[in-house]
């Protein structure tokens, strides 16, 4: 089977829907054709000229990128500035780019869990929480010889998910009634005459990013020429999504003995550490990139010291202030892992095509270097 874009593109966002993503951010295919065929992915921080000349050197169908090409619209492109130069070469080549960002660092595998597992901590939970999702319940009235279909096409559509659970709703049955008036073209009964239909209450659960095609699946399944159902809002919220975890060590260390776990297990040279070296550590809050405002969060859950990057001067005092220890490992730093994150991900996932795939790893051009 050959792999195209589109393939690549409904496997990022099965792993990381773009409803996660901040309000501000631009995930997504960024430039590309999603029917282009794809032989070879390259997998990078950035989408900066540096990844991009070695995605085009390795002859990489598709680049895959944390953080996008673009952020705010293009109004024009100059091919003698920067980004003019990289779209250039884009379209020249006709190299793809493709960004996952903060729904990459929310979604449930995401980033910021990956992390939590590289640095070994277990009991891994949310860190606060930023998003809600939210559900409805699905009500539809079905007859009795297509309640299996419409019941399927529902399930099959992605509804019905509580918890651990799946095909979970319920359904009584009883009389409908309808009369059909003129230019109706019923299932069943007579335009003009009141009918009584035996039928059955169909009920089950519905996240609202999944609705539409939800009730797509109902109407086509359905035999009726207009289908009653209701959509309603649910006051009780479905899953909640965080950029942050918070887990615990196998065993406490001191602050500095962490440290130096972390510098190994992120692969980096240098970091910035607030706090009291001898302090034991035993409950660990992270988030990667800039996760700053995650600092008293933290804190209220207990947590000994926080990871993250871009943690300026004053969110460090008040974090020390309330018992928190900090390590600045960089935004660089956190977000390196990234690509052999998604490297191993797409080549399990592109393992059932028959067509061969390379994914690689591209190196980052560090932005800071520690001597």
């Amino acid at each position: 089977m050959r792999i195209i874009l589109k393939d690549i593109v409904n496997i990022m966002e099965k792993h990381f829907p773009l409803h996660l993503a901040e309000s501000w951010d631009n995930p997504g295919l960024q430039i590309g054709s999603l029917s282009a065929p794809v032989k070879s992915v390259a997998v990078a921080l950035d989408a900066d000229e540096y990844s991009i000349d070695q995605a085009l050197s390795l002859k990489a169908d598709v680049l895959i990128t944390h953080h996008p090409l673009f952020f705010k619209g293009v109004k024009k492109i100059d091919y003698a500035q920067h980004e003019g130069r990289i779209i250039q070469k884009l379209a020249r080549s006709g190299t793809a780019v493709y960004s996952a960002h903060t729904n990459l660092d929310s979604a449930p595998n995401g980033l910021s869990q990956y992390l939590a597992e590289l640095i070994g901590l277990k009991d891994i939970k949310l860190l606060g929480y930023q998003r809600e999702e939210t559900l409805y319940k699905l009500v539809v009235f079905v007859p009795q010889t297509h309640l299996e279909a419409v019941r399927t096409a529902v399930y099959e559509a992605g509804a019905g998910h509580i918890g651990n659970y799946s095909d979970c709703g319920f359904y009584t049955r009883g009389t409908g009634t309808f009369r059909p008036l003129e230019g109706a073209e019923p299932y069943t009964g007579n335009v003009g005459q009141l009918e009584y239909a035996d039928e059955f209450r169909l009920e089950t659960i519905v996240r609202k990013n999944q609705a539409p095609q939800v009730l797509s699946a109902v109407l086509e399944a359905h035999p009726y020429e207009e289908v009653a159902y209701d959509l309603l809002p649910l006051a009780a919220g479905g899953l909640k999504y965080s950029y942050g975890r918070a887990g615990e060590l196998q065993k406490p260390v001191t602050l500095e003995q962490f440290a130096c776990i972390v510098k190994k297990k992120l692969g980096i040279s240098g970091i910035k550490v607030a706090g009291d070296p001898g302090k034991m550590i035993k409950k660990v809050g992270l988030a990667g990139g800039a996760g700053s405002a995650l600092i008293n969060t933290a804190s209220q859950q207990g947590v000994d010291v926080f990871i993250s990057g871009d943690i300026k001067y004053h969110e460090a005092q008040a974090g020390l202030e309330k018992g928190l220890a900090i390590i600045d490992a960089g935004h660089q730093g956190t977000e390196a892992a990234v690509r052999p994150f998604l490297q191993q991900l797409l080549r399990d996932e592109l393992s059932i095509f028959k067509s061969p795939c390379s994914v690689d790893v591209l190196d980052s051009k560090p932005i800071f270097i520690f001597y």
